[in-house]
């Protein structure tokens, strides 16, 4: 994944700062700062920490021991000095590394540096998600080998590598996709993809994105000043901004037009096929993964702005734990907890075990009903830093109620209207090379993602649960089964269920530790997290459909009942909650 940013600043042991720049980049480590050379760890000894080699490992973590050592000047006492670059480098090393010696090494150097009266930072959390406790994300055990590789792979293992490794088979497949978008040969630049995928998540004001992706933006030679205003970017790269816009709030309202200005002739600036399949693909996975990092609570990486802090601990100031009781009846509600567990099992074989057939008539009224339900979120958050502000154009452009009440709303769309394996593989295998292989294997992973338990019990046969969550997202954006009850919904999915769907799905840039908390109290963390990570098959099924809209913009002979345009980019957010 993309490294993040670390702004440069030397700091002394006297607490003054120089400017400069810096960053936390991974493996390449192309932006740490030229004061790096005056004695602090070189790029060649940071990069070489993530050799395969263990003797190779050995040395460069010897190398960076010394490069630190020499920088605080041991042996010249009152000239300590490191860069913030390589104290940001280390504290992240320190916590999130999952090679014990060089995270005990990275600890060990801090604590040196401080005693030389370094001014060290120190993370502003505990683990890398506000809702999950860290002991939880940061266990040892078999999940440590993909955390390994990505550390071998990447340089770093940042926090949504941390929680999504508490389900190893998807965490691999996602890494696979995302290093093909972002790293392998494609039609477009790699500085281009970070851009798109930067501006794609400043839609849901997700800061933990943008920053990483500016630093990717940055490590594969962008231009600075493009992160500081879309005016700087180039015309062909800001053309994309309604059709971002619309992907990520009200994709329903996308038209065959949109397609042919970006890709038919005359359309000026003009994109291929190729290179607009690659850019929907990206956004796409974009707008989902911060449904991940909403819904899972993450905290900002520890080189991240936000994510550290010079400052010491104050002692009158521990916050609440988002995991703590909100009230002394905490035993009661795990009581009540419990309860609604029991229910909704009965509930789900009462409705595996129901023989009456509802008419289609009958159907269709339950489905309008359903989709038409006033489901109150969350209060919207303050604003956003200027850094996500930057990227985005009409900001007051956010999602609004397909159905809201009283109003006239787009036609329905027939989910069988459309298909993956007949619309859309072929095309993006065709496009992208290998890449309609890796979302079909990312969505087979997810479909065949079962652990086949509920809460504290095994063995469970979850299908209805997973079908109903499933057909409530496709209803948030107007997509119907036609062979489905949508009266299970209601029997099966309390309102604080449905609030934290509607959240996720809809504004996920709303979700608060409130809304993550308040539904399936006695559930696993895992069983929470696994809902998110499933959002990924939302990209999945959004840039499926849009492939098959770009193709059938681009060929205008085909019959007219082909262009159902209107109604095949729906984000498809069902996903992320398929599959215990």
């Amino acid at each position: 994944m993309a490294s993040d940013p670390a702004t440069g600043l030397t700091c002394r042991a006297n607490g003054d700062k120089a400017p400069g720049r810096g960053s936390a980049s991974g493996r390449s480590c192309r932006h740490l700062s030229e004061s790096e050379t005056d004695g602090g760890p070189t790029v060649r000894s940071l990069a070489r920490l993530c050799s395969r080699d263990e003797e190779e490992r050995a040395a460069a973590l010897e190398e960076l021991s010394q490069g630190v050592l020499v920088g605080l000047g041991l042996d010249r006492p009152g000239s300590a000095r490191l860069s913030k670059p390589t104290l940001l480098h280390l504290l992240r090393l320190s916590g999130s590394c999952p090679l014990q010696e060089v995270r005990e090494r990275a600890t060990e150097l801090l604590r040196t540096a401080q005693e030389q009266g370094v001014e060290v930072p120190r993370a502003l959390a505990s683990g890398p998600s506000a809702f999950i406790p860290a002991k939880q994300t940061l266990r040892e055990g078999t999940d440590q080998n993909i955390l390994i590789e990505s550390f071998l792979s990447l340089g770093r293992v940042d926090h949504i590598t941390m929680v999504m490794a508490l389900h190893p088979a998807y965490l691999s497949c996602f890494l696979r996709t995302q290093h093909a978008l972002l790293e392998l040969d494609g039609p477009l630049p790699h500085h281009w993809r970070h851009y798109i995928a930067a501006m794609a998540a400043a839609r849901h004001h997700c800061s933990y994105l943008v920053q990483q992706h500016s630093a990717g933006f940055l490590d594969a030679g962008g231009e600075e000043s493009w992160l500081s205003s879309l005016e700087h970017a180039p015309t062909k790269l800001r053309s994309l901004q309604t059709l971002n816009k619309l992907l990520a709030h009200r994709p329903w309202l996308i038209t065959q037009q949109h397609i042919q200005e970006l890709v038919c002739p005359g359309a000026d600036p003009r994109w291929s096929l190729a290179e607009l399949i690659h850019a929907v693909v990206l956004m796409a996975q974009a707008h989902s993964l911060c449904s991940f990092v909403w819904g899972c609570g993450l905290n900002p990486e520890p080189d991240h702005i936000g994510g550290y802090t010079f400052q010491p601990p104050s002692p009158s100031h521990f916050p609440r734990s988002p995991n703590s009781p909100a009230h002394e009846d905490g035993r009661q509600e795990l009581v009540d907890g419990a309860m609604e567990v029991e229910v909704l099992m009965q509930r789900m074989v009462e409705l595996q075990q129901q023989e009456e057939e509802c008419t289609q008539e009958e159907m269709v009224t339950r489905f309008e009903k359903e989709r038409s339900e006033s489901i109150p979120t969350a209060v919207v958050r303050g604003a956003p830093p200027d850094l996500v502000l930057c990227l985005v154009e009409d900001q007051e452009f956010r999602y609004e109620d397909f159905a809201p009440r009283g109003e006239q709303s787009p036609a329905t769309m027939r989910a069988q209207d459309y298909s993956w394996e007949d619309h859309g593989y072929s095309l993006v295998n065709r496009l992208l090379p290998d890449m309609g292989q890796l979302l079909d294997e990312k969505f087979q992973v997810v479909s065949n993602l079962t652990y086949n338990r509920m809460a504290m019990h095994e063995g469970v046969d979850t299908h209805t649960l997973r079908k109903a969550l499933w057909n409530y997202i496709h209803c948030l954006y107007g997509i119907r089964y036609d062979d489905y009850d949508y009266g299970s919904v209601n029997e099966l999915l309390e309102r604080s269920l449905k609030v934290f769907v509607k959240t996720m799905a809809c504004h996920p840039e709303q979700t608060t530790a409130h809304v993550y908390h308040s539904f399936w109290r006695h559930f696993r963390h895992s069983e929470k997290v696994r809902t998110s990570s499933n959002t990924h098959l939302t990209c999945t099924h959004q840039s499926q459909q849009l492939d098959h809209l770009t193709f059938y913009a681009c060929h205008p002979s085909l019959p007219a009942t082909q262009h159902r345009t209107n109604h095949l980019t729906f984000h498809l957010f069902c996903s992320f909650f398929l599959y215990f």
